[in-house]
């Protein structure tokens, strides 16, 4: 055995258990030696109590002599061995660092492949399947958060009387929240826990998703989305890195592939929830001419539905094992692979096979614990010390991830994400702008236009829409209960009229006159009416708030298109998912980024709404097998206790790529489609090449 130390201790067990255990030989993990001097986790097999060696009667663990009984002069070398035992732990205080790192990552890379053992031994079943859809439920609520404001900002902007900078920056927010969570939350993961982390993250955004749907003004309902944000972008990392350690090398990169089909399954519940419930106005209540709670409030408590049962179902799952044993704490990472083991076992009908590991190897620990007791300082000291040093903990290993070790790989997968996330994320946005570009164009031509008309003594109580009047003459006409929509009155007259209870939408009076006119209970404000003389005209009770007819106003087609493009990529979810193990992670990113550049160019030809949402689905189904790749080679290539924190890093990038997108690409909508397809195309060739020269992780254990 090359790694045992024979200067150690030897306890007084028989040495017929040690067939029973593994030993790593020749750099296999077969097993784990009961006795090569690192600590073990005491839970012994009953079976194995009677092989015991009677040496030990008289002694306790410690081998403290029972008072009173004859032991003998001690041999001299006993007393050299019991110093040598005891002579580690001083010495550590005074080894450089350097030695100790060192020596920590020879015995990460002892438990990475015992690890991969044991996982196998536990086997893969209902466990894994259980946590799958578990953590499922999380990916599926980051999935959802990305569209639920694209779907609520038509209704918002009328209930907020939003502007356009102020719809704009209610897009942008959640992806701030987003990059920050995924770097902080992610950065905690690998110090506080998996599941401990998740929960928060969940917690975070299941509250303030709850609470923005109730809020009225526009900066609070920023502030919560943009902690749901925060919430639900750190979930991200944490997820795949969760579940990656539960899975063998054979299977993770399939069924880490599978899981990604949640974020698809959050875009189809969101777009289905949408067009179900926003479109019925009377799906809300109001409290007085101050608060209203319209459907699509209805709309964004209900998404916050995949995240509450995810949270409640993470209760009731383990820790990850691995990380418990990176942090040095053995016997309740064993318990948690027996857990596996013996639900695994029991699910396959064989309950009576045993978890034959009783040892498993735990890196050194070399990190710095502050413990601060609780007569020290005051209450508020103790947590600011403990949390500006987990801070700087995160901090460090933000830095690690940039060392000669890892600066290459980190570099270029982050060049990877950011092309890919510019790419993706800008065309999202884009195809429904542009979508909506072409109906503004067609509801633009079948404009009516009137000129010289002349209307008096007129009752209008109907609708007017998408009209033009030019020069027109409207003398003692009234103007009661009626809606105006995209309307316009230019150079015309307007004598004595009388205008009650009137709704507007886009409408405005051009270089008209107005004399003797009463305007009662209207939203004709004063910004609608630009160069016009206003002569003896009085305004009563003008209307608060906006108004619009919600049930007309609202676009079915852009719900429409944001399902389609979350079903278009199902194909993709289920080739990546069975071909991932089999060609490996780097030619499916590459294969599918420069596939994907081709579809952009076939953009060119997309001048109408049903091109563009063929062309757009075709897109989404191409590019998704580059994101699963992307996020399974992102979980290998780090070790346990960068892993979260480097997935976090990238992904914090993935959304800086994304608030780019999105402010890029919408700004060219109806001005030019060469810029935004040109630049999608060359981000996503760039980015493919560049992810063929990545190191290929299919074949290795995760460290």
């Amino acid at each position: 055995d090359g790694y045992r130390n024979t200067n150690l201790y030897q306890g007084g067990r028989a040495a017929n258990q040690v067939s029973d255990d593994y030993r790593y030989q020749d750099g296999n993990y077969e097993g784990y030696a009961p006795n090569d001097g690192y600590y073990r986790g005491g839970d012994e097999p009953a079976h194995e109590e009677d092989a015991q060696s009677d040496v030990t009667e008289g002694h306790d663990e410690d081998d403290e002599v029972y008072e009173g009984e004859y032991q003998g002069i001690p041999h001299p070398d006993d007393i050299k061995e019991k110093q040598k035992k005891r002579s580690p732990a001083v010495d550590d205080e005074y080894r450089d660092r350097a030695d100790l790192m060192a020596e920590r990552m020879e015995d990460e890379e002892q438990l990475a492949h015992q690890y991969e053992n044991i996982i196998e031994e536990c086997g893969h079943g209902r466990f894994q399947w259980t946590l799958f859809f578990v953590l499922g439920l999380a990916l599926m609520a980051d999935g959802v958060e990305v569209f639920v404001v694209g779907f609520v900002l038509p209704s918002a902007e009328k209930d907020m009387c939003l502007s356009s900078s102020n719809k704009g920056m209610l897009g942008l927010i959640v992806y701030l929240g987003m990059m920050v969570g995924a770097v902080l939350l992610g950065g905690l993961a690998d110090k506080l826990g998996r599941k401990q982390c998740l929960i928060i993250s969940l917690t975070i955004n299941a509250a303030f998703s709850f609470l923005s749907s109730f809020v009225q003004g526009y900066g609070f309902f920023l502030f919560c989305r943009l902690i749901c944000g925060l919430g639900i972008g750190g979930s991200l990392p944490i997820v795949f890195a969760y579940f990656s350690e539960f899975l063998s090398r054979e299977k993770r990169g399939e069924h880490l592939s599978w899981l990604c089909m949640f974020w698809m399954i959050g875009g189809i519940f969101a777009s289905a929830m949408a067009w179900s419930i926003i479109p019925h106005y009377g799906w809300g209540f109001s409290m007085g001419t101050k608060y209203h709670f319209h459907s699509w409030r209805v709309f964004v408590l209900v998404c916050s539905l995949p995240c509450i049962a995810s949270l409640v179902a993470l209760k009731f799952m383990p820790e990850s094992p691995r990380f418990l044993l990176e942090i040095g704490k053995h016997d309740e990472a064993w318990m948690i692979l027996k857990q596996v083991h013996d639900t695994n076992m029991r699910a396959k009908g064989e309950p009576e096979r045993v978890f034959t590991v009783s040892y498993i190897k735990t890196p050194k620990q070399v990190d710095e614990f502050i413990e601060i007791q609780s007569s020290t300082g005051t209450w508020y000291q103790r947590w600011l010390v403990r949390i500006t040093t987990t801070l700087k903990q995160v901090w460090d290993n933000v830095l690690y991830c940039l060392t000669a070790q890892y600066r290459m790989n980190t570099l270029m997968l982050a060049v990877v994400w950011f092309t890919m996330a510019l790419s993706y994320y800008g065309l999202i946005v884009w195809f429904p702008d542009m979508i909506r570009y072409f109906q503004e164009e067609a509801y633009e031509s079948r404009v009516k236009i009137f000129d010289e008309e002349e209307v008096s003594h007129f009752t209008f109580n109907f609708t007017l829409e998408n009209q033009i009047h030019r020069n027109g003459e409207y003398r003692k006409d009234k103007f009661i209960g009626m809606k105006f929509k995209e309307v316009r009155f230019e150079d015309s007259l307007f004598e004595e009229c009388y205008f009650e209870d009137v709704t507007s939408s886009e409408t405005f009076f051009e270089n008209c006159t107005i004399i003797s006119t009463v305007f009662y209970n209207t939203d004709l404000y004063e910004h609608k009416f630009i160069n016009c003389r206003l002569i003896n005209s009085t305004f009563l009770e003008e209307k608060e708030g906006c108004h619009m007819d919600f049930e007309e106003d609202n676009d079915f087609l852009i719900y429409l298109v944001s399902f389609l493009g979350s079903l278009s990529v199902l194909p993709g979810n289920i080739i990546s998912a069975l071909l991932m193990d089999k060609i490996g992670r780097i030619k499916m990113i590459g294969g599918s980024m420069l596939i994907s550049a081709v579809c952009c160019f076939f953009l060119f030809f997309g001048n109408s709404e049903s091109a563009m949402i063929g062309w757009q689905c075709l897109f989404c189904g191409a590019s998704i097998a580059a994101w699963n790749a992307l996020d399974v080679i992102t979980v290998e290539l780090y070790p346990t206790d960068k892993r979260a924190t480097a997935f976090g890093i990238l992904n914090g990038l993935c959304k800086f790529g994304a608030i780019l997108g999105n402010s890029i690409f919408s700004s060219f909508v109806g001005i030019t489609k060469v810029v935004p397809i040109l630049l999608a195309s060359s981000a996503l060739v760039g980015g493919g090449l560049l992810a063929l020269r990545l190191p290929e992780t299919r074949d290795q254990v995760l460290m």
